[in-house]
């Protein structure tokens, strides 16, 4: 198989990636625009691999997208190209509108261009795999869990711009028959994140000493999923998820940020005995909540589990552990994503 990945250097991308050419044979182009979150460090251990190939391009760019598609011909596209992060939406929304609905847009008619022209075989097995988030469904209850049909409630500019861009992808299926299957996860951590999302921020700060920031009273609930859990279900969706078909893909992780940060603090005073910031829960601050912050995410991932045979093999303790350990022997990749334009401060405060 030949397989376009469009955000391939960001987090989720550079494990779907890494994954698929470590146990597959297909062979992989990695489409990324390289903002400020693409990072191609994430990529060095496939980096050098015959299947491997880069484009930067900008999913805005249409003829740069033909010429793509044209050259290298693929069996299918995992398009996981977005501006990703709530607070970022908070303070500059422009860029999540031009990216991940124009973007997304441009990308679904060129990929439809290109597919119109096969011939019939491959037109048939070509697919179109959107990934999304459970964001777009906006805030749970105490108790209830986001299944494929519950209603799209987005409640910051980040979930409605990917809301928007899951439309699309379903308004092209029914119109146009093209071959699409969406996915929506829960919370992703794991190795390579960048380090604005809380996992990576709190094990950074911590080692440094700096304040722990937690948004409001830290109550608000999401469910984690360990990256390579993710990135493996991704990569079943894509070849055996039905056209038309939308899956959750959840951790069975529900945790508060509280207790996140405190599992967090208790795993650096293990590991890091001898440092001076121990107890690191010492270094907890609570912070103005964000904005219109959602209270609680949960997924209900049974139907992939029924469906595709799928499920975590991680559990939230055994993730955070590796988690940990990666940023603690990786610090040379984490002084890299730090020198850069983000230096751990607080967005998202429209100041």
């Amino acid at each position: 198989m030949k397989l376009i990945v469009t955000g391939g250097a960001g987090f989720i991308g550079s494990a779907v990636i890494r994954h698929l050419l470590s146990h597959t044979d297909t062979t992989v182009i990695n489409v990324d625009k390289l903002t400020y979150a693409g990072n191609l460090d994430s990529l060095s251990p496939v980096a050098n691999h015959p299947n491997y190939h880069f484009e930067q391009v900008d999913i805005i760019d249409t003829p740069a997208i033909t010429r793509v598609l044209q050259q290298y011909q693929p069996d299918a596209i995992m398009h996981l190209a977005a501006e990703s992060h709530v607070d970022r939406s908070i303070d500059g929304p422009a860029d999540f509108i031009r990216t991940n609905i124009t973007g997304t847009y441009n990308l679904l008619e060129c990929c439809r261009q290109y597919w119109s022209g096969l011939d019939d075989k491959a037109r048939a097995a070509f697919r179109f795999h959107h990934v999304s988030t459970d964001e777009v469904y906006g805030s749970l209850g105490a108790t209830d869990l986001f299944t494929e049909t519950t209603a799209y409630q987005p409640n910051s500019p980040y979930s409605a711009s990917k809301a928007s861009s899951d439309h699309l992808v379903r308004a092209w299926f029914h119109t146009y028959g093209f071959p699409v299957i969406t996915t929506n996860c829960s919370n992703n951590y794991g190795p390579y994140q960048f380090p604005e999302k809380l996992i990576p921020l709190i094990i950074l700060n911590a080692k440094a000493g700096k304040a722990l920031p937690v948004y409001g009273d830290g109550s608000q609930i999401r469910d984690w999923l360990y990256v390579d859990d993710h990135a493996r279900a991704l990569c079943l969706c894509l070849n055996e998820g039905i056209p038309g078909e939308t899956y959750n893909i959840g951790g069975h992780n529900e945790k508060t940020n509280m207790q996140v940060i405190h599992a967090l603090c208790d795993t650096l005073d293990e590991l890091l005995p001898d440092s001076p910031h121990c107890p690191h829960k010492n270094l907890i601050t609570f912070v103005a909540d964000r904005p219109g912050h959602d209270q609680r995410y949960a997924i209900d991932a049974g139907k992939i589990q029924r469906e595709l045979g799928w499920t975590p093999e991680e559990t939230f303790e055994t993730g955070l552990r590796k988690t940990v350990l990666w940023y603690l022997e990786n610090q040379h990749w984490c002084q890299r994503v730090t020198d850069g334009s983000y230096r751990g401060e607080r967005l998202g405060l429209e100041t």
